[in-house]
This record gives structure tokens, sequence and C-alpha cells, in this order.
């Protein structure tokens, strides 16, 4: 029967995904003086800014996998395919570019123009905005396939070309016309990146070679070799001291002096991949680089010598994950090994508290004397296959106990100092199979056929241990589940399974026992009674993972046939079924019961689910036999919204309010209270501020005062943005109330004393000003304002205005508009203080 995807889980973020291996590209926002940083992740890419490394923005998904990208001033341009995509706020598609007949994969954004090369060897210029074809070019990818695109400084329309077969050409996109051919240097090249000088730039090429060319005078400035292999990126640095950065494909970062001409420093193991850009900050000293280990780092040199160390870095697994566990009873941090031999924490709270606690090492002390001579990979540890932890004291211990593969001890790990502990575990006897599975309560060990005596007859696949570690329980591929007593190691029991057990767990709360057999079928045991209790068939392939839920009512498995099936153990029916597009190898449920985290096959990162039953009812219902599951998207990459960018498009687009809501309203000036609160008492403020002590006089003017170059000297004026900010179109009312808004309580004064002819000004004037004060009180605008300069201007010019019949048949209109005005405010706060009293005095 049809279906109709997951009734009880919802796709809520991933966790974990940060970059692969496309170069990442670098745009500045001028308006927030910030970097951003843009990285592809499949068929999206994501926006970071560099100085938090916190996400931004995630673009709409496309329907291929990024091979390319670049950005400019405004957009950002995505190449999938043979289709290129412009976006606008890092997210929205705002341009297609259709013409290409294979994979782009260069792209340069040029003033409004946009160059794309693609594999067979089609290079088209576009319009950005109108997305025509301005111009398209042929080459021959026998004779000269294109490798790398630049355009150089100060060179008008002017692009320059590299080839895997080493030549570089110089063309003309707006003539069309080839200027120059360099011959190259024997060797494909790799990269090309301008210099801080005009004319001069970098050349990286496949043998190692870096070339420091100057391409007006086609001369050789310099050159370097590196013994990395091909290099994968250039940098070089703005900031002050002439340094050079170049990557490898071993993930070595070297940096080279170009005054001194030799190796400063190299940064060994930057990335476990190769390095698939590098970019220093414009006029900052960072460095900020991204590979295909799924990290993205910034670098700072402030050591001694021009080393760098890492300031800030995201970073996730560089092989997919296999064993994923919540760690800590808040649900809010996933401990995650993978195959890349790392053991990761990620928080489900912000990227922020995510943890690495490296790859695992042998140990140092033992094997001193052996490790001499041996390469970084030999010291390093083999993948975790099995991990157990406990968050429970875990300052005073290491709280991690790992397996490994194909290694018979098992390593501890500091879960708080992230750092792999001093304690390898090693079995006694004679045993030549390795340890996999563990259980953190004692530390127990699972091992195929450990002598003397043989637990099982076969492997084991599992071991757990009760609450009060009374009880231990394995079983074995000999089809057996055996129950021992944990002091005096005697089997007290064991029971028969229809099918040899692939791996089990314990929920300790409940006492139920967990396992998944080799042919696909669910078996619950009780642990007080022995027993089989419930028995689980549905799965079509091999039961990866399983985890109960915290109060032990669900049973989640996951398996290789592409569904997550959730079943309920005291009604025994299967309650949730839905497919995902990676079959899924490990899962777990958080303590608190709201995520469900997955790791899947062939991705990198950790899903999160969220559980619909803790946000309302869930109608569960037992599925039948036939139910076909449906399938649920995995859930993609969330932007924190404390870190998300404003573009100027979206500051443009906010709401402002207006000066007036209403006719019917009063609006109360911005203004501090001190600017009007206390005109009327301007005199006994200045008594009682009356300087003791007699006057200072004024310090010296400086000596050098600011004057403009040329040869006539001439003194600084301000800015023309000062002066335009100055010069609004105001109203004729609102000029003269702008320019008493600006004045100080003084300054007020003395504007309003100066207008009667004694003081320089005009009868006339007098009357203007109360027409001024009528108007803001039928506006309603500057409510409060009014009312201030009203009562100065009575105080100081009411004997002359009682002698002007026009003022004053003006003054008692105005005063009827202040009755009538106070009368229907005063209504309007008594409504309201009646209402208030009633809401708290009325029985409701």
């Amino acid at each position: 029967m049809p279906s109709g995807g997951s009734s009880l889980f919802s796709g809520f973020r991933v966790l974990g995904l940060y970059s692969n291996h496309v170069p990442h590209a670098l745009r500045y926002h001028k308006k927030h003086r910030e970097f951003y940083l843009v990285t592809a992740v499949g068929k999206c890419f994501h926006t970071y800014n560099v100085n938090r490394l916190g996400i931004v923005s995630v673009s709409n998904s496309l329907s291929d996998d990024i091979s390319c990208v670049a950005a400019d001033r405004m957009l950002v341009f995505a190449a999938a395919g043979r289709l290129i995509c412009a976006f606008a706020r890092n997210k929205e598609v705002v341009m297609r570019y259709h013409g290409h007949r294979q994979e782009v994969r260069l792209l340069l954004p040029l003033g409004d123009q946009l160059i794309s090369a693609d594999s067979a060897g089609d290079v088209i210029v576009w319009d950005v905005q109108g997305g025509d074809v301005y111009l398209r070019l042929q080459f021959d990818p026998v004779t000269f396939a294109l490798s790398a695109m630049m355009h150089p400084s100060t060179y008008l329309n002017k692009v320059l070309l590299g080839s895997s077969q080493g030549a570089l050409q110089l063309w003309n996109i707006k003539t069309s016309k080839l200027l120059f051919t360099f011959p190259g240097w024997s060797a494909g090249v790799t990269v090309l990146q301008q210099s801080p000088a005009v004319d001069v730039v970098g050349v990286g090429t496949a043998t190692g070679r870096i070339i420091i060319h100057n391409i007006r005078l086609d001369e050789t400035l310099m050159s370097f070799t590196q013994d990395w292999g091909p290099i994968s990126s250039l940098a070089f640095r703005t900031d002050g001291p002439p340094i050079l950065a170049s990557g490898s494909p071993q993930g070595h970062i070297a940096f080279w002096d170009l005054e001194r001409r030799q190796l400063v420093t190299q940064q060994r193991h930057a990335h476990s991949t190769a390095v698939a850009a590098a970019t220093f900050l414009h006029g900052e000293p960072l460095l900020v680089t991204n590979g295909a280990d799924n990290a993205i780092k910034v670098w700072i040199f402030d050591l001694e010598g021009g080393g760098a160390r890492l300031l800030r870095s995201r970073q996730g697994h560089s092989a997919p994950p296999t064993t994923i566990h919540h760690h800590g009873n808040d649900g809010k941090n996933i401990l995650s090994a993978g195959q890349d031999g790392t053991l990761q924490s990620f928080s489900t709270v912000h990227e922020r508290f995510n943890k690495n606690l490296g790859h695992g090492s042998i140990n140092k002390k033992k094997e001193q004397k052996k490790k001499k001579g041996l390469s970084y990979e030999e010291l390093r540890l083999p993948a975790v296959t099995a991990f157990s932890s406990a968050a429970a004291r875990q300052s005073d211990w290491d709280g991690i106990v790992a397996c490994h593969r194909g290694r018979l001890a098992t390593t501890t790990w500091n879960y708080q100092r992230c750092t792999m502990g001093a304690h390898h575990l090693q079995p006694p006897g004679h045993v030549t199979s390795s340890v996999v599975a563990c259980d953190w309560s004692i530390m127990c060990l699972s091992l195929s056929l450990t002598p003397p005596p043989p637990a099982h007859s076969g492997a084991v696949r599992g071991v757990a241990t009760d609450t009060l570690n009374q009880l231990t329980l394995t079983a074995g591929s000999d089809w057996l589940l055996k129950f021992w007593r944990f002091k005096t190691r005697k089997q007290e029991e064991q029971l028969k399974l229809n099918a040899a057990p692939a791996t089990m767990m314990l929920h300790r709360d409940s006492g139920m026992l967990a396992l998944a057999l080799d042919d696909f079928t669910l078996l619950v045991v009780d642990i007080e009674t022995r027993r089989v209790v419930r028995k689980f068939a549905g799965h079509h392939g091999n039961i990866n993972d399983m985890t109960f839920s915290p109060d032990g009512r669900w049973l989640v498995t996951v398996a290789m046939d592409c569904t997550i099936r959730t079943w309920d153990l005291p009604s025994g029916c299967l309650v949730d079924c839905f497919l995902v597009a990676m079959a899924p190898v490990g899962v777990s449920l958080s303590p608190t019961g709201d995520f469900l985290a997955t790791a899947h096959v062939d991705s990198l990162g950790v899903y999160l689910w969220t559980n619909k039953s803790l946000c309302g009812p869930v109608g569960l219902r037992p599925l039948p036999a036939d139910y076909q599951p449906a399938v649920e998207t995995l859930p993609g990459v969330t932007v924190d919204e404390s870190e998300q960018e404003v573009t100027s498009e979206e500051v443009d687009d906010t709401y402002e309010s207006a000066d007036q809501l209403g006719a019917e309203l009063v609006t109360l000036s911005l203004l501090p209270e001190s600017r009007w609160k206390s005109l009327l008492h301007l005199d006994t403020i200045k008594r009682r501020n009356k300087p003791v002590a007699p006057p200072v006089a004024p310090a010296a003017a400086p000596f050098f005062l600011p004057t403009l170059p040329g040869l006539t000297p001439q003194f600084a004026s301000p800015t023309a943005t000062d002066q335009e900010a100055q010069v609004r179109l105001l109203e004729p009312l609102d000029r003269p109330l702008q320019l008493l808004k600006d004045c100080g309580p003084s300054a007020l004064s003395v504007e309003l004393t100066c207008l009667t002819s004694e003081g320089g000004g005009a009868n006339s004037l007098l009357l203007a000003f109360i027409q001024m004060i009528d108007s803001m009180l039928t506006s309603g605008r500057d409510f409060d304002l009014a009312h201030a300069y009203l009562a100065l201007f009575l105080k100081l010019h009411l004997r002359s205005l009682s002698q002007d019949s026009v003022a004053m048949a003006a003054l008692f209109r105005l005063s009827s508009r202040l009755e009538a005005g106070w009368a229907e405010l005063q209504a309007t706060f008594d409504q309201s203080l009646c209402l208030l009293s009633y809401a708290k005095s009325a029985l409701l």
C-alpha cells in the first residue's frame, strides 16, 4: 500500500559538512567591512564570515554537483555540469547561462562579464546582466588544454590563459585577439595568481616548480621548486612581508620569501588531503585554506620567524562516519568515528562547540624506540570500529574507550581535553584476533576465540553489562547468547538463537536486549526472565545499527535496504518506516528523545531528524506487512540567524516606520528630555552653574592646519558628503523646526529671544512662530516639543504680544486647539487607566 513518508521523524539539519575538493571563493562586503568565504558542498554552496567562520547562508540546490565557484562584489557564480548559475544574496538563482557542451571547470568574473571554460576547450565570455554570449573561443585540447585562467591587474579587457602543455596565452576579450604567447617552462600549468606587483604573476606547474614571471617584459624573475608534487594553489601576502604560499596534493603548505628567495617555513599536514585553495586576506596576516578533507582553516602569521598557527577552523570527517553515539545526558553532543580514523564531537546547539579529538597514534612511551624512522602515516592508528563513552567523572579520568580495525589493544580518550588518553588496554593471554566490540561500564573487551577457555566457539559479535555490573551478556557467531556472572566469570545460562547475531544493544533501564541477526530479523530478550519477548521481521538487508528511545518503548533500526524503521515494543508492531537515498550505517536517539541522528554510506555528515511526538500528538498505527515506505529527503545545512548576512538589497527592502502613523494620533519627538524639559528653568541652571574660577585662555591652535595637496596652499574644507548631509529638502515649516531641534537649550533660548525687532528680528516672525506651533499641534507630531517651545515663547514675548491684536487672535485660536487636544488626550488616558484598574482588581 502507498505511504506518505515518516509520521514520526522530520528532517532537521546536517552536521559536519563544510567543504570539498572545489577551490573556495572569497568576497569582500564593503558595507560590512568583512570578508565572506564561499565553499561548495555537493549541489549547493555555503557562505561563511571569515571573522567567526559562522555560516551565514546556504544556497538553493542545483541539479548536479558543483564543479567550480567564483564571486564578485554582488553575485556568486556556480557551475554544475554544463550549466552556470548566478546567485544573489548567496542563495537565490537570478540568472542561468546555457551554452557549454561539456562540464564547466573554470570561472572568472571580470567586471560586467563572466568568463567560463569547459573540458572540451570552449571559452565563453558572458554578459552577466543579460546572459548573452559576448565572445566564444575554441581551443584544441591536444595543443592547448586550458588548465588555469587569470585577469592581470590593470590590464583592461585582458585575460591570461594557462595550458596543460605549459604554454600561456594573453587574450583581449573585447577585440577577440591573441596578444602574446608565452612558451612556458616545459611543464603543465596548474595555477595562475596575480602578485601585489603590477605585471608580475605567479605560475604553478605540475612538476612542483613555481615561477614568478613579468608578463610585460616576458622575463622570469625567480623560481622555486616544491618537493611535494604539483602546485595545487598559490597565494601572495599583501600586508607587508613579501611571502608566497604554495599548496600541495599531500596537504602541506610552503611559505617562500620573495626578497631572500628561499623557503621560510612550512606547514605540514595542514590538510589531510590536497589543499584545494589558499587565499590571503587583503591587508591582513590571515590565510584561508580549504581542502577535500571537509575542512576550512584560517591561519594567522604571528609567530617568530614568520610561521603561522591555526586561528580557527571548521572541520568534519574526511571519510564517511561509521559509528555515532550521543555523549552525555543532555543530548547536545554526538560522538562520531569515521573511516578517516578520527573521533569527533558535533554539537546540536552551535558549531563553535564542536570538538575534534584527533587521530589515534601509537603509544609514544612504550614504542618510542620503534617509532624512529617511521613516517607520519605509520604512527597513526587504524580507524575506530566501535566505541563507548560515559560522561560521569570525565574530568577525573578518560571517559571514552575505542576499538580499532585490525588491532588487539583498545585506546582511551579524554573528552574534555580532546586528546587520546595514555592507556592502551591489552587483553591478557596470547590472543591473535582483534577487538570487535567494547562496553564502557567495565571496559569489557569482546574477542574472537579468547583463551583460556573460549567463551564462544566462534567470533564474539557483541558484549554488554547490566546497570549494576552484576551480569555480563555476550553474543557470538555460534548462534548463542550467554549470560555470565560478572564477578565470578561463570556462565549462568545460554540462549540458542535462530541465526548468528550481527550486533546487539542493551537498554539498561528496562533490561531489554535487542539483537540483530544475520537473517535480517530482530530479537528482543528480557535479561531478567532470559526469554525472547519480541521478534521483528521486515528488513531486506543487513541491519547496521539500532537504538532505543529513552523510555525503552521504541526500537529504531537502520539497514542496508535504505530503510529506517521504528518498532513499538509494547504492541510488537512496526509503527514508522521511511526510505532514504543512501543506506544508513549508524543511528542514535538522543537521551532527551528530541533528535534522531543518522550516518550514511558515502556521506560525510551526521543527519538530524526531529521527533514530531515532542511537538504535538502523533497518531502511530501498526503498519501492514505490504507497507511500501516513501523516500524522505535527507536534511540540509541550516543557517545560524545570529551570523546571517544582511545584503544591500535586503537593507533596501527593510520596513521603515512612517513619521506619523495616523492623523488622530500624537507622536513625540525622539529628543532627550534635557533638550526641552529645562527650557523654563534656564536662569536657575545658569546661576547654579556659574563658574567659580575666571575663564582660562583657549589652547593655541595647531601649528599644522589641514591643507589640500597642490602647489598653492589651500586649507581643507568640509567633505562633500558632510555638506550634502546638511542640505536637505524640507517643508517650509520643517526647516526652522529642524534647526531648533539641533540647538541646545541655551541656543534655543537665544534664538527665540532674537525673534523680536529688538533682538534683530521682526514682529512678523512672532506670528510665524505661532503658526509653526499651530501646524505642529494640527499634525500631532513632536507633541512634547510644541508645548515646551510654546511655554518658553510665551515667557519671553507675552508682554509684547498682548499689544498686537493679530497675534492675540492667533493665540486665542491656538489656545482653543490646545484645550481640545488636551481634552481628547485626557479622555484617552482616563479610558486606559480605567481598563488597567479593572484588569488589576476585578475578579476575572
